[in-house]
């Protein structure tokens, strides 16, 4: 019996629901969700294992013009991921309603692999609107199959991955089974303290700060977890601390409960403010906190 291992790039402008197909597809939360755009900043890898395939996908940031070197570094994670891959997935927002603009968008790409078109967030516009995209990207004819999903509720999911069997070729696994991703513990707990950075601050907080996890030491009943949250100015620190320690307290809730869903066990999280002026624009910085 012949085995499917591949690798399948999702792609797509910011707010496309990339990193919540991600998470359907795998059925674990490995990237963050949220409605502000620009969330993803890494190139996140998962994997899809059964007895006959080994699918590993890769969330990439959206796709934008960068205007900083962090934005470069991004969309450098992309252009490798293409590079890699053996099939894309393209990503369309069915709510944005310019398939025209989208369709051009996609064609910049210059692909050399098959790719899947997927109509996202059927769930969230009327069934006319989506239908018209469909039919839109069908009439193209740039595309192996395109398919209407809600990554949210976990609609048409098992038609993309009809679609994605047909085209992954055969080979051996490139990771263990038992594997979901080939990125540490340690960064999927900073993600999750960035996710909830996202949730509680507003304007530009999420955008001009990172976390960078300094300390993870799993001790008899729990993990030690500490954590620095790096930011742009001291108005930022002040913020992110919030009037007598206020905000940071209900940070470090959120993250905390967050962590320990996902490591399925108790947790002691410190998180300090550091701040770091224009950290998104040195490479000493970037590649200190991970943008390599």
């Amino acid at each position: 019996m012949s085995f499917q291992s591949g690798f399948v790039s999702i792609l797509g402008k910011p707010n496309a629901g990339k990193s919540t197909l991600l998470n359907a597809l795998v059925g674990e939360k490995l990237a963050i969700v949220s409605p502000k755009v620009q969330t993803t900043r890494h190139r996140i890898k998962a994997f899809l294992n059964s007895e006959g395939y080994q699918i590993i996908f890769s969330d990439t940031p959206g796709i934008i013009e960068p205007q900083y070197k962090l934005h470069e570094k991004m969309m450098r994670q992309v252009k490798n991921a293409m590079e890699d891959a053996d099939v894309a997935l393209l990503v369309y927002d069915a709510t944005d309603q310019q398939p025209q603009e989208a369709q051009a968008f996609f064609s910049q790409l210059r692909l050399k692999v098959p790719a899947l078109l997927l109509v996202n967030k059927t769930d969230a516009c009327p069934e006319a609107v989506w239908q018209a995209a469909v039919q839109h990207f069908t009439e193209a004819g740039s595309y192996h199959a395109v398919i209407p999903v809600s990554a949210l509720k976990g609609q048409g999911l098992d038609v993309l991955l009809q679609q994605l069997l047909a085209l992954v070729p055969e080979g051996a696994p490139f990771f263990d089974s038992e594997d979901l991703s080939d990125l540490p513990t340690r960064f999927f707990v900073s993600e999750l303290i960035r996710e909830k950075i996202f949730e509680l601050y507003h304007q530009e907080i999420p955008y001009q700060s990172t976390v960078l996890v300094q300390e993870f030491q799993e001790k008899t009943t729990l993990t030690k977890i500490r954590a620095d949250i790096i930011v742009h100015r001291d108005t930022q620190k002040s913020i992110i601390i919030g009037e007598k320690g206020s905000m940071i307290r209900e940070l470090g809730t959120r993250s905390r409960q967050a962590i320990e869903q996902f490591l399925g066990r108790k947790v002691f999280l410190e998180l300090f403010v550091k701040v770091r002026p224009r950290w998104r624009d040195q490479d000493v910085f970037l590649r200190e906190y991970g943008y390599e």
